[in-house]
């Protein structure tokens, strides 16, 4: 049966790949750490996101598997653009990094681009892509989904920053600034100051457009 935290280890193995799978859903992590625990030469781990916060496991792998649409995950990113630092990257400290994701989302790709992944899997494809992924990028080596690539070179050249583009997310599903803003936590002129500046940076004319404009781009 498999538990939270270390499903398999191997005693005694120099190149063995420790593997952290970070979800907030159980049942998803734990089907994602059966699936990567059949492979011989892994150690993995699995956790939610609120306890990856708490005890910072994410020093100890080489190699940590995220979701693009985990809530964890998207808070995280969002945390880390505010802080326009380069904080992203302290979502996985040491460990390579690699991102789930389903075709068409290129925003998705965005947010893993700017927290430095190395890895991006199509979630659509065949489910031996991500023990591949796992063994390029704990080499250090950047594994994109061949499915991905063409999105993956939108999404880097995407104008709108993680916290735009949740800003704009937010919006485009109905919610007022001040919505907006409880639920981002900011304060009501500051997703005002981020709405204009997504309607510059996207050429549009108003709100409205930038909506579309990002939804035909595939950024939303």
């Amino acid at each position: 049966m498999l538990q939270r935290g270390t499903v398999r280890q191997h005693k005694g193995k120099a190149d063995v790949i420790r593997v952290l799978v970070a979800h907030d859903t159980s049942l998803l992590r734990s089907a994602l750490a059966a699936l990567l625990v059949r492979e011989p030469d892994f150690e993995v781990s699995d956790t939610g996101w609120h306890g990856l916060s708490e005890n910072g496991r994410l020093r100890g792998p080489q190699v940590c598997v995220v979701d693009a649409d985990c809530p964890g995950w998207r808070r995280h990113t969002d945390e880390a653009a505010a802080l326009s630092s380069g904080a992203a990257r302290s979502a996985a400290e040491d460990s390579a990094l690699i991102v789930l994701t389903n075709g068409g989302k290129p925003g998705n790709l965005r947010r893993a681009y700017t927290a430095d992944a190395l890895g991006f899997v199509n979630k659509d494809r065949s489910a031996d892509r991500l023990p591949a992924a796992v063994r390029q990028v704990a080499q250090g080596k950047r594994f994109v989904d061949e499915s991905l690539a063409v999105e993956f070179l939108q999404a880097a050249d995407m104008p709108l920053t993680p916290r735009e583009l949740s800003v704009l997310s937010l919006s485009a599903e109905g919610a007022s600034v001040a919505e907006i803003a409880r639920s981002l936590h900011l304060c009501n002129g500051t997703v005002r100051n981020y709405l204009a500046a997504i309607t510059r940076k996207t050429g549009a004319r108003n709100r409205v457009d930038a909506i579309r404009i990002s939804r035909f781009a595939g950024w939303l």
